[in-house]
């Protein structure tokens, strides 16, 4: 179990890239455009990196792959696999599964057996690699499935970087990633956890809208260096959603390292640092006892 005293933050967004036997998911012309965009440098982590790296740095991780078979025709990297390094890890890693709603059914029968068999903590969606909207009806049999289990949904939103340069975005469309189709499932499934993954760019104000209007929807502030967080955005974090937002990397893609470094020169008070960075993914994953985000805000 993870020590929450011990470690100094929780980062709820981070990827095992490729499996253990070096299988990578990702199309290769993909791959290439999000190594330019990104700049990381880092090289391709598997699950049990992702531990190695967070346990050097006294912190824990979210970690998930993302399921875009029906599109890529590529399988990802399984679920059971990042289960399995979670299990093997259990005081750095908080596994997500990817389950691709196209399909259908079978995708929510699978996500009950892997909470139930494998400990899964939380379900991670991309509609733009998935080709779909959130708020489309085939994909509630497998949001009924996760609210069941009590269990996170994440998100993401806004602008992609994979893709990017491409000629035609590499066939990636953005339109899939406005947050107000996750509106939608919020009101649908309004007992369901929802975490909007990134700066929503370049639909901030809509995010921020949604959780100020829902208050178990959380926004994580991945794959951006907070120095190019939008005004809106910060001010937000600072005060009425400083209980609802959250410190996430994307590692590989910006490592931790870089993201706490720029997130210390916007100058927010260390309580609501702690929340931001520790906290509220803490009592989101069910890692402390506390007051859900529904609390009256500060």
């Amino acid at each position: 179990m993870i020590d929450v005293a011990r470690i100094r933050a929780i980062d709820v967004h981070t990827h095992a890239e490729v499996s253990k036997d070096g299988h990578d998911p990702m199309p290769p012309a993909w791959r290439e455009a999000s190594a330019a965009y990104f700049r990381s440098g880092e090289a391709l982590p598997t699950a049990d990196d992702v531990a190695a790296y967070y346990r050097e740095r006294d912190m824990a991780a979210v970690v998930f792959t993302v399921d875009y078979e029906s599109v890529s025709g590529r399988p990802p990297v399984s679920n059971e696999e990042v289960a399995e390094a979670a299990a093997d890890n259990p005081d750095v890693l908080i596994p997500f599964a990817s389950i691709d709603p196209a399909r259908g059914r079978a995708g929510a029968r699978e996500a009950r057996r892997l909470v139930a068999e494998h400990g899964v903590r939380g379900f991670k969606f991309h509609p733009n690699l998935q080709a779909f909207y959130p708020n489309d009806r085939h994909a509630y049999p497998l949001y009924e499935a996760i609210a069941e289990a009590g269990v996170p949904a994440l998100f993401h939103t806004g602008h992609s970087g994979l893709g990017s340069g491409l000629p035609g975005g590499g066939g990636i469309r953005l339109k899939y990633s406005n947050p107000m189709h996750v509106d939608d499932v919020a009101v649908d499934f309004p007992e369901l956890k929802i975490v909007l993954a990134h700066p929503s760019f370049p639909w901030q104000d809509e995010a921020l809208s949604i959780a100020m209007h829902k208050p178990q929807v959380y926004i994580d502030l991945s794959g951006w260096s907070p120095k190019y967080f939008p005004a809106q955005l910060v001010q937000y974090a600072r005060t009425l959603l400083k209980r609802q937002v959250l410190f996430g990397s994307d590692y590989p893609m910006i490592t931790p390292d870089r993201w706490l470094q720029d997130f210390e020169r916007l100058g927010f008070d260390a309580e609501t640092a702690q929340m931001i960075c520790k906290d509220n993914a803490a009592r989101l994953l069910g890692l402390t006892p506390g007051a859900d985000a529904t609390a009256a805000r500060a």
